[in-house]
């Protein structure tokens, strides 16, 4: 008789990440193991005893659809850095204990790069202990930087998010550009990956000429040249619209959110949190231009519009976290669960499993030829790469009007910091 399986998810949530929890519960169920308990709050919450029996909250197929329509980690997720081995053994001494005292034998984590190494770290201790259980990882994270695999799960819908979006600010600026010249910046997600901010480049269709300028953190912003580069557009037009990534930086590595006034605190991981960079330059151009300006920064929006999700997104997410189990079900372990391209037209995927110490800790940026030369927009390679991965329409289940979702009532949430 089969054991048990133990999932958690965490790093930031997608619109997605529970189309992947629902994934790793059916198939889990199918092949034959008792129960499938969830983490909450991620490993940070397992190490306090902190989990559910998820069969208490998926009953029939109508509430696991549901979980698959719900935006956010149903979980509860952490961002909690699992120290090395060497560092401190005895908590990975307790994590095995109660793995043994649940009867887990598969470990599964939904999660981004740091999430990757949580899999790296625990796979590697089982090896030199012989612990029983098998540690896969399912890939999670809008930012699409995730090595080895064509995309992520949660980038599709993020990037659907962001283009509609991007349409319906320059629409907004349109409608007051009457004898009146108007700057907008749209900020967008990415620390070091400009995947999602080069999304904005899909709004260019028939009915939209879509942003006039387009910044990733992969090529130096120099914000002198920026200036005269929307001085020089509105010599042409009085709309400007450019999106700019969170995490775009200037020559010297400085990070332009940073030149704003205020703190930016950092994470488990050292990583600041970024925000202001668009109202930064709104307020640079109004300074130097004496002209309208608008920041726009769509922060957790562009991660919690479950209500616009892709269907290949949610497809996809749903079938890699079933791949988990697979994985884990044929002997696995100390992997991560991928999305292979096969074809753009027809788009068409495949999944394979990759060893995980070849992702854990590395970045997949954005090519620089898919950056023009000039370093503010993307080429056509870029929006064909995206556009397949946007396409479908998953239906949210609407009640009174609105998107109903599956939660789950807890008390105590402030103690795990997202």
């Amino acid at each position: 008789m089969k054991g048990n399986v133990l999932v958690g998810q965490s790093g930031g949530p997608t619109a997605v990440i529970n189309s992947s929890l629902a994934g790793v519960f059916k198939t889990a169920k199918e092949r034959g193991y008792q129960k499938v308990y969830g983490m909450r709050f991620g490993i940070q919450g397992f190490l306090d005893e902190q989990y559910v029996d998820l069969s208490d909250y998926i009953r029939n197929e109508l509430e696991l659809e549901l979980l698959k329509r719900t935006p956010s980690a149903f979980l509860g997720t952490c961002r909690y850095k699992l120290p090395e081995i060497h560092e401190d053994k005895e908590v990975f001494d307790k994590v095995f204990a109660l793995l043994d005292k649940l009867d887990i034998e598969v470990f599964i984590y939904i999660g981004g790069n740091d999430s990757m190494d949580t899999i790296r770290k625990l796979s590697d201790y089982a090896l030199l202990t012989g612990a029983k259980q098998r540690f896969v990882g399912c890939p999670k994270t809008i930012d699409n930087d995730l090595a080895i695999t064509d995309h992520t799960p949660g980038f599709g819908s993020a990037a659907k998010y962001i283009a509609a979006s991007t349409k319906e600010v320059i629409r907004d600026a349109l409608g007051f550009s009457y004898k009146k010249k108007n700057v907008n910046i749209i900020e967008i997600m990415g620390r070091n990956a400009g995947w999602l901010v080069g999304a904005t480049a899909l709004a260019r269709q028939e009915d939209c000429d879509g942003p006039d300028l387009i910044y990733l953190p992969e090529v130096s912003f120099d914000i002198e040249a920026f200036v005269e580069r929307v001085t020089g557009l509105l010599e042409k037009k009085d709309v400007i619209v450019a999106a700019v990534s969170e995490g775009i930086r200037t020559a010297d590595g400085a990070y332009v959110c940073e030149l704003a006034d205020g703190a930016h605190s950092k994470d488990a991981f050292g990583h600041i949190q970024m925000t202001g960079t668009a109202s930064y330059l709104a307020g640079l151009v109004h300074e130097r231009l004496g002209i309208k300006t608008r920041a726009v920064e769509l922060s957790t929006l562009q991660r919690a519009a479950a209500h616009l999700a892709s269907r290949v997104d949610v497809d996809e997410a749903f079938a890699v976290g079933g791949a988990t189990v697979k994985a884990a079900d044929e002997g696995s372990s100390g992997v991560m669960v991928v999305i292979d391209r096969v074809s753009d037209d027809p788009y068409q995927s495949a999944i394979g499993v990759y060893d995980v110490h070849r992702i854990a800790n590395g970045e997949k940026l954005v090519p620089r030829s898919w950056i023009n030369a000039a370093g503010d927009y993307v080429t056509d390679e870029f929006v064909s790469y995206v556009k397949p991965l946007i396409q479908g329409h998953y239906n949210p289940m609407m009640v009174a009007g609105l998107p109903r979702h599956l939660v789950m009532n807890q008390k105590n949430y402030s103690d795990y910091q997202i």
